[in-house]
């Protein structure tokens, strides 16, 4: 992927022409790199907010004793690719740099580190689970993560293992009877294989157990006890319902530990959207975002995804659902055999978007480049919601995507939060001028009409009385 990396945009420099190439360079957010007259001169990459006023700071003339960096006379060719959004940026330089330098200087560059995950031993004859950020092909499977920080990793280590009985020693374990033991053993929280203490068959179910724990997210144990809760209420047997109840609490406590990003790398899927760049024209303007898909764990995109036709949808989070407020929320049904109206729904175009991700995205094979793209995710993905931008969106339980709830964070991205409705001062507005008044014909029946009393030429009554969709107002004031 890094290899195949080329900025949307390059140009050659030359400073007599600075004022004229420095004013076509956009001025938003974006990935440039600067290049020398020599093909071993090392170029000039970064990220920046404003590019045009980057470029500037480095290309326009210097300053007199000014101790600003300067590359005017030393940059031969410019090259940029515009983003919309610091995620796609993040992803834009990583490509970059794998490009120009490398991964393994990408990843000094970028401090990029391989997130923590719990490692369930399956091959080995007694299994154990411990935190790690070390990936492998062969443990691929069995790797459960990536958490904020290794604390967080080992915290949810700790809570499932309480819930279950399989050793914690680090150990290379070679089982006979005169093993001293350890203290969990005491406490009755290990089966204590090391001293033959239980069977194979019976260890081996233990750790079952705890490998599905992970691979549901505790919904297995939770939806056991969930079974033995309701039969011991049926027999009347409600202490032991109690104790089950109290059970389940805990389970249901361990198991929220655990972000809904964790679960085994290979089955690590999500759809993050975020704002897409700039149209060129006003005529390429489809009120766009754009859409990456994180497949096992590797990043894929952005594709662009329009969002016409979804304004009603969104519109409706803001005055209601009303269809006499909103009759565009009325979608057209398309005849039968007509192929037209088909393509052009939204769902179906996104739907298109998710499978072009699909088939970009593929099964890791460098874990150098699953282990950048698993930081990335997860600086972005774990920041606090304040301040992270972008949303994602994770698959159903069969694999499918939920592509209208994916349509309604595309618009929000494209066309901004809802604006909130004005509030209005009823009682206010019955202070103001109380004989004025209003008379409201409805359309179609002329000979019904309601006479209401508001305030005389008051901004409070004419947000309060405002035409409705489908209303004809007829509005004299009494002197």
């Amino acid at each position: 992927m890094a290899a195949s990396f080329q900025f949307a945009v390059a140009a050659s420099f030359e400073p007599s022409r600075a004022e004229e190439i420095l004013r076509s360079v956009p001025a938003g957010p974006g990935v440039f790199a600067l290049r020398g007259f020599k093909e071993t001169d090392e170029p000039y990459l970064t990220r920046t907010a404003d590019l045009r006023r980057r470029m500037r700071r480095l290309l326009d003339p210097p300053e007199s004793q000014s101790k600003r960096l300067n590359l005017r006379e030393r940059v031969a060719r410019i090259e940029y690719t515009v983003t919309g959004s610091e995620f796609e940026s993040s992803l834009v330089l990583y490509e970059a740099a794998a490009a120009l330098f490398g991964l393994a200087e990408a990843r000094r560059r970028l401090k990029l580190h391989t997130p923590y995950f719990l490692r369930f031993t399956a091959e080995n004859a007694f299994p154990r689970v411990y935190a790690t950020n070390r990936l492998s092909k062969r443990g691929l499977a069995q790797m459960y993560g990536p958490f904020p920080s290794r604390a967080a990793a080992e915290r949810y280590c700790d809570a499932v293992l309480d819930l279950f009985k399989i050793r914690r020693c680090y150990e290379d374990l070679k089982p006979y009877p005169e093993h001293p033991g350890c203290v969990y053993q005491e406490m009755k929280k290990c089966l204590a294989p090391c001293n033959i203490a239980c069977t194979a068959e019976e260890y081996k179910a233990e750790a079952d157990a705890v490998d599905a724990f992970f691979a549901t997210r505790g919904e297995s144990l939770m939806a056991k006890i969930a079974a033995e809760r309701e039969v011991a209420a049926e027999a009347m047997e409600f202490e032991q319902a109690a104790a089950l109840h109290e059970k389940y609490q805990k389970v249901k406590a361990a198991a929220a530990l655990a972000d809904e990003l964790v679960r085994p790398v290979l089955e690590v899927r999500a759809v993050v959207v975020q704002k897409a760049a700039p149209a060129r024209t006003e005529a390429d303007d489809l009120q766009e975002a754009a859409v990456f898909m994180v497949q096992a764990g590797c990043i894929a995109g952005p594709e662009r995804m329009s969002t016409l036709g979804v304004r009603a949808v969104k519109e409706q989070t803001s005055v209601g659902s009303s269809l006499f407020a909103q009759p565009l929320m009325l979608q057209a049904v398309p005849l039968e055999g007509s192929a037209t109206e088909a393509v052009e729904s939204p769902e179906v175009r996104a739907s298109e978007v998710l499978a072009r991700l699909q088939a970009k995205a593929g099964v890791p094979s460098d874990m150098a480049l699953l282990s950048d793209h698993l930081s990335l995710l997860r600086r972005w993905y774990y920041r606090p919601e304040k301040q992270r931008s972008g949303e994602v969106f994770f698959p159903y339980a069969d694999g499918g995507w939920p592509v209208r709830r994916i349509l309604r964070g595309a618009a929000r991205m494209a066309l901004g939060e809802p604006m909130a409705m004005a509030e209005t001062d009823r009682e206010g507005a019955k202070k103001i001028n109380a004989g004025a008044k209003i008379k409201v014909l409805h359309e179609g029946r002329p000979d019904v009409e309601r006479v209401v009393e508001v305030a005389e030429k008051s901004p409070v009554a004419r947000a309060i009385y405002q035409p409705q969709v489908g209303r004809k107002i007829d509005a004299t004031l009494d002197s």
